[in-house]
């Protein structure tokens, strides 16, 4: 039997008795035969050493360590490894050494290894943050390889605290230990991590970003087409990727970007060289996951403008009103002192519609943080489904349509772009052709592969120059054909 078919046997059994609650206490989910073989292939082994020191952080079972060891096997020039595993679940420390003892007796490369039972980011408090009684020389890893645990902690958590500079709000473990995975690394060395996509944009995550890519570079990058397949025995709903770093300075040309449709299935994936510029972008280090030409060129047309909403006065912010914690104040008809309480429903076809005779569609409060000033507002959808057309689902909203009320609501399932100055109608029109065309929508998907809209990196996104957006809205005006074509048009004659 090959060292990882046992291994993947053991894990299998392993789950089958371990309820799946107590593992996801401590984020435990297992990667595939499959990923596993992909993750220990995209690493380029030195030609030029006869030792290889390797760590798996957050090991579980072994699985990627036993998969990198059978590759490493074919290689003759390897004559010793010595490998290091972090692993501070107790219940399955036996499995893991059961299967790296197997390993160790059938393996036709000599290896040790060690199993270290402390909490890998708490260990390591001292030297990487260069505090008195560090040790002076760390012990550094040439390859690194890792699942890791996907758990959210909270702000005051030590390991937060630990790695303070990394963390905005409460972060989620699987960042902190890609960090402190780069920080093992000897120079030129490289990791594979398998990892959700949430931190390749937003606020929550550019600490984090910008100090991992100021470390390394990213050269491989493999995204998964469906996210129930990744961890498809464990039922996991999660939008992940494969990276491939190396602790370097010296940016590749490009990086290599690969999809498959699961995690079984690496037959038929697909292969796309994207310009490292244009991957990884801008002070806060967003990561654009382009996999095709004409995303690559996506980019590139509109990052010629330099403005955001920000820079021409405009901002994309979240709706007010939380329908759940205000029961009390909703209505359904227009009673005395009730303003309109706008939904992602009454956004159709290009506009606001109101009233739509839906319930709760008014509310009735004096919380001056859930009203807003009745006047022009570009409402953008804050959730589509991941099969829809378009990410981007927008509506103009006229407050010339609803003159009786002096201030509206807005739920927080739709976001809208307002401004230090109230949005005339050719500037509200002007937004609705960016957003609604197919560039903005393209450039936003490949930004953000979830289906929710952050307004963060809307707000980040490059625009046209105010006196722009005003000419497409008067356009627009005039022609009062709503539709994407129309729009794709537009803007098409501004670039």
């Amino acid at each position: 039997m090959k060292l990882l078919d046992f291994a993947i046997c053991n894990t299998t059994e392993y789950v089958k008795k371990m309820p799946k609650d107590l593992r996801k206490k401590y984020g435990q989910f297992f990667t595939s035969k499959e990923t596993a073989i992909f993750m220990a292939e995209l690493f380029d082994i030195f030609s030029n050493k006869t030792t290889l020191k390797i760590l798996d952080a957050g090991a579980g079972s072994g699985i990627l360590s036993i998969a990198l060891l059978e590759r490493l096997q074919t290689f003759p020039h390897i004559q010793s490894i010595e490998l290091t595993c972090y692993e501070n679940d107790p219940h399955i420390i036996d499995l893991l050494k059961d299967n790296l003892t197997w390993a160790q007796n059938n393996s036709n490369v000599r290896f040790s290894y060690a199993i270290r039972t402390e909490n890998y980011i708490l260990s390591q408090d001292l030297e990487y943050n260069e505090k008195l009684g560090a040790n002076p020389s760390p012990e550094k890893y040439d390859l690194v390889i890792g699942n890791p645990p996907y758990m959210k902690i909270s702000k005051d958590a030590f390991e937060a605290k630990t790695m303070s500079d990394v963390c905005y709000g409460a972060p989620n473990l699987y960042f902190l230990f890609a960090t402190m995975g780069v920080f093992n690394l000897e120079n030129n060395g490289e990791m594979v991590y398998i990892i959700p996509r949430s931190w390749t944009s937003g606020a929550y995550f550019k600490r984090f970003r910008q100090k991992f890519l100021s470390e390394c570079v990213l050269e491989h990058i493999h995204l998964f087409v469906s996210r129930d397949k990744v961890f498809e025995t464990e039922s996991v709903l999660q939008e992940t990727m494969i990276i491939k770093v190396c602790k370097t300075k010296q940016k590749p040309q490009n990086i290599t970007i690969t999809t498959s449709q699961s995690n079984s299935d690496f037959s038929n994936k697909t292969h796309f060289l994207a310009p490292y510029d244009s991957v990884v972008s801008g002070e806060d280090c967003y990561v654009y996951l382009t996999t095709t030409e004409s995303e690559t060129e996506t980019l590139k047309t509109l990052n010629r403008w330099n403005d955001t909403l920000l820079s021409i006065g405009l901002k994309m912010k979240t709706g007010l009103t939380v329908d759940f914690r205000n029961r009390d104040m909703l209505r359904d008809v227009a009673e005395p002192q009730a303003v309109p309480l706008f939904y992602s429903q009454h956004i159709q076809n290009g506009k606001v519609v109101f009233p739509i005779e839906r319930e709760h569609e008014y509310i009735v409060t004096e919380q001056e943080g859930l009203l807003q000033t009745n006047t022009n507002y570009l409402f953008v959808k804050r959730f589509t489904a991941k099969e829809e057309h378009r990410r981007l689902q927008c509506g103009i909203y006229l407050a010339q349509k609803n003159p009786q009320y002096s201030q509206i609501s807005t739920l927080n399932k739709i976001n809208f772009i307002t401004g230090t100055k109230a949005l005339t109608d050719c500037v509200v029109h002007g937004l609705y052709v960016l957003f609604n065309s197919t560039l903005y929508d393209s450039y936003y998907r490949i930004l953000n592969g979830s289906t929710q809209v952050n307004s963060t990196e809307i707000n980040s996104m490059p625009v046209p120059p105010m006196n722009i957006i005003e000419a497409m809205g008067k356009e627009l005006i005039r022609e009062r054909d709503y539709s994407e074509i129309s729009c794709d048009r537009i803007l098409r004659s501004y670039l």
